[in-house]
């Protein structure tokens, strides 16, 4: 069964607590943290204050998603505030295969995003590190983007790549996620679906959960 991933981003940081007990209690499997910088993505989303916020309330995985120069930098920082899976750019990461051993060591799952320009061909040496592909379905930086339809095609490819390798990487996909594309999303592979707008847009968030849900 696929998994549903809610993206705290979208919630109403004026109410966050309400917003994470309300994921608390829905059929939703993980929550999906977005960290930006403002330097590798035109937008600056928020740190480690909030974010241990997040995690003293969230009875669910963290599962964040570093849009920063440098990840490597806060790997034991993203550890203590709570990430069980930490994903870090392709094209933010100079060495990445030492980067997924840290992740490792530090007993987090890891995952590596590709922007939706970057070929999935790109993971060929490294799939047998790596935990999570996330697919980027929109630019990385904003949320209630339209999605991009060549999502699809890279979704095949990686599920390839993941059986021709005997990987057991889940397959991700983040921006533009709605009730109108998800059951085609799972159908084409996609094992993990980050909704943000979709859910917390919603006038019934919990329905709209269950509904996305259904698809599984």
């Amino acid at each position: 069964m696929f998994k549903l991933a809610p993206s705290v981003l979208s919630a109403d940081f004026g109410n966050l607590q309400r917003d994470i007990e309300m994921i608390n209690t829905s059929e939703a499997d993980w929550f999906h943290v977005d960290i930006m910088d403002g330097v590798f993505v035109p937008n600056i989303s928020f740190g480690f204050p909030v974010m241990k916020a997040v995690q003293k309330h969230a009875k669910k995985p963290l599962d964040v998603h570093l849009m920063i120069v440098q990840p490597e930098r806060y790997f034991q920082e993203f550890k203590d505030a709570g990430a069980e899976i930490l994903s870090i750019h392709y094209e933010a990461s100079t060495h990445l295969h030492r980067s997924l051993q840290n992740i490792k060591q530090l007993g987090m799952k890891a995952g590596v995003a590709l922007n939706p320009h970057t070929p999935v061909s790109v993971l060929e040496d490294t799939i047998g590190d790596i935990d999570l592909v996330l697919l980027m379905s929109v630019n990385p930086g904003f949320g209630g983007q339209k999605f991009i339809e060549n999502t699809y095609k890279k979704i095949a490819q990686a599920k390839e790549l993941i059986l021709r390798s005997n990987s057991k990487a889940l397959i991700e996909i983040d921006g533009g996620v709605s009730e109108s594309n998800a059951e085609k999303l799972v159908k084409a592979g996609a094992d993990v679906l980050v909704a943000g707008n979709a859910v917390f847009s919603s006038p019934d968030p919990l329905s709209t959960i269950r509904q996305l849900k259904q698809f599984a």
